[in-house]
C-alpha cells in the first residue's frame, strides 16, 4: 500500500521525512488550517524527491493553477464542496487531481459525477466546520460499498495501530493511507518515528 503524509510545513522535518520515502507528501494551502506552510517557500522543497499535494479548500482554479506551478505540485487534493464542473476544468487544465469526501454514516451518493476527472478518491472523517486533520475515524467497513473504478486513499485519525485491521478489510480499490494528526507532535511537526513504523508495515 501507498503512504501519504499529509499537512507538512517545517523545513526540517520535511527533509527528514524525505528519508523515509512515502509515496506522497501532502502540504495544506488553506490559511485558516493550523498545518498552513506559511514558513515555507517553493525552493525549500524543490530537491524533495517526493511527489507532491497541495492540498486546498474552495480555492478558485486560477490560484490553484498559479501555485501548482510555483511549487512544482505533481497532484492537487479538493477537500472543499468542489462542483462536478469545478473539478472537471481543473483536470482539463492539465492537473492530477485527488477528490475527497467526507463520510459519517454512509458513502456519498454524488461520487459517481466526478469519476471521469479524478485520479484518486480519497475519503476521510466528516465532522461539521473541519475540513480534515481532525483525528477522528469513520467507519471503514462502509468503503466495502464502494464499487467504482477509481482507487481511493483511506484518511481519518490513521495510526499504526490501524493498518493490520485496514489490511484485514481487504478493501479492493484502497491503494493506501493518508496519515496526518494520528502522527503529530503538534500541528505540521510529524513523529518521524510513528511514520516508520507505519510504512514497515504497509
Amino acid at each position: 500500500m501507498k503512504l501519504k503524509v499529509c499537512g507538512m510545513k517545517e523545513i526540517t522535518n520535511i527533509w527528514a521525512l524525505a528519508e523515509i520515502k512515502p509515496d506522497w507528501m501532502g502540504m495544506i494551502f488553506y490559511d485558516k488550517s493550523p498545518r498552513f506552510p506559511s514558513n515555507l517557500t517553493p525552493q525549500d522543497i524543490q530537491s524533495i524527491n517526493i511527489q507532491k499535494v497541495g492540498v486546498f479548500v474552495k480555492e478558485k482554479k486560477e490560484k490553484i493553477q498559479e501555485l501548482v506551478s510555483r511549487w512544482k505540485l505533481d497532484y492537487v487534493q479538493l477537500h472543499g464542496d468542489e462542483t462536478v464542473e469545478e473539478v472537471k476544468r481543473l483536470k482539463e487544465a492539465g492537473l492530477k487531481i485527488i477528490k475527497v469526501f467526507r463520510v459519517s454514516n454512509k458513502l456519498p451518493d454524488d461520487w459517481g459525477q466526478y469519476v471521469p476527472f479524478v485520479d484518486y478518491f480519497l475519503f476521510d472523517t466528516k465532522k461539521a466546520g473541519a475540513y480534515g486533520g481532525t483525528g477522528e475515524k469513520f467507519d471503514w467497513t462502509l468503503l466495502k460499498d464502494y464499487n467504482g473504478e477509481v482507487p481511493y486513499l483511506l484518511s481519518g485519525g490513521v495510526e499504526s495501530n490501524d493498518i493490520p485491521a485496514i489490511k484485514e478489510l481487504k478493501l479492493e480499490k484502497c491503494i493506501g493511507i493518508d496519515v496526518n494528526s494520528k502522527v503529530e507532535i503538534s500541528p505540521g511537526l510529524k513523529d518521524l518515528k510513528k511514520i516508520k513504523n507505519i510504512k514497515k508495515q504497509l
